[in-house]
């Protein structure tokens, strides 16, 4: 017996399903990597005029990274955009999994704004050039962190709110981002200071940072697309079904997450001596206290077994042979 929460539900007052909360989310998603696109675009471009101006290499390796920083919201935009599509013949679970596809389109362009730093400072330490208006490249530096600060905070936010990995990876991301702009400051500041290979050696140093937010964020983002989900999460949802009265015992617990939101399985097992309306009832309830402990959860499945077969191992077929096929089981 399996209950969902898809069809939305009237229970104690207050409605379930009435409105698909993927698609409230991935709004919410959208109007964020909008604004953060915005945000990082002009922060750029006004770094971009002093890399001009000045020949700095190192604000050229931040220049390039805050574009590429930029450039991730169009695939996790394009993600969030299908997801309010919805669910479909051919793709019954909607498409969610899109957006752990846009996680590591994001990790791809981190790591190619990471190669392109460091190769533009590795050839600037073998032909230095001069750098100019230094005062220029320290405040370019200063307005860099701000604006990537700024969109750090907004996207971690707004990811940590809808569940989003993909947003959240682009969160740090940025927030390094800030950091390395702190660092162009410094090496205007070591140029100044008489130390013309100051400037060339932050950027290195910037593309070495670029390459640890490459491994943070890609081992986020491909641990969702291998339904990798954290234990507590399942403690969590293992210690609310077993808490409603009825249920007598908890086997198999999965979870896994479909974009930004987590859909859950749950096998409880019942009084065998219950009607079958009985323990509709209450994997109704069970249902209900995941989606009101679990901000987070999608749609939650409900399985019941009579307690003496509780767990997928008595649904099992044992060997068996007919009609002049070889033993097998199922």
């Amino acid at each position: 017996m399996t209950h969902d929460h898809g069809e939305g539900h009237d229970n104690q007052g207050h409605t379930h399903g009435a409105v698909d909360p993927s698609i409230a989310t991935s709004e919410r998603g959208i109007w964020a990597v909008k604004w953060s696109f915005v945000a990082l675009c002009a922060t750029a471009l006004v770094q971009l005029g002093v890399v001009i101006l000045s020949g700095s290499v190192g604000l050229l390796s931040d220049t390039i990274h805050n574009f590429g920083d930029a450039a991730t919201a169009v695939p996790l935009w394009i993600a969030f955009a299908l997801v309010r599509l919805g669910a479909s013949r051919r793709f019954p679970y909607g498409y969610g999994r899109v957006e752990d596809l846009a996680g590591v389109v994001v990790v791809l362009i981190i790591l190619f704004s990471a190669l392109v730093a460091g190769y533009q400072a590795v050839e600037r330490i073998i032909h230095p050039q001069p750098v100019g208006l230094l005062w220029a490249v320290a405040l370019a530096g200063a307005i860099g962190f701000l604006g990537n600060e700024a969109v750090a905070v907004f996207r971690i936010r707004v990811g940590r709110q809808i569940g989003s990995a993909a947003l959240i990876a682009d969160g740090y991301h940025a927030r390094t981002d800030g950091w390395t702009s702190l660092a162009v400051l410094a090496g205007a500041v070591g140029v100044w200071l008489g130390y013309p290979l100051a400037d060339p050696i932050v950027g290195l140093l910037i593309a070495a940072a670029i390459l640890v937010i490459v491994w943070r964020s890609g081992k986020m983002v491909f641990a969702r697309l291998l339904d990798g989900v954290d234990p507590n999460v399942i403690e969590e949802i293992r210690h609310a079904s077993s808490h409603v009265e009825g249920v007598e015992d908890l086997s198999e617990v999965r979870a896994r997450w479909v974009g930004h939101r987590l859909r859950a399985e749950v096998n409880i097992a019942v009084d065998h001596e219950l009607s079958v309306a009985a323990g509709h009832a209450i994997a109704r309830e069970v249902n209900h206290r995941l989606m009101h402990d679990l901000g987070y959860l999608d749609m939650a499945v409900v399985h019941v077994d009579p307690v003496e077969e509780a767990g997928e191992k008595h649904h099992h077929v044992a060997a068996h042979s007919h009609d002049g096929l070889p033993t097998h089981s199922h």
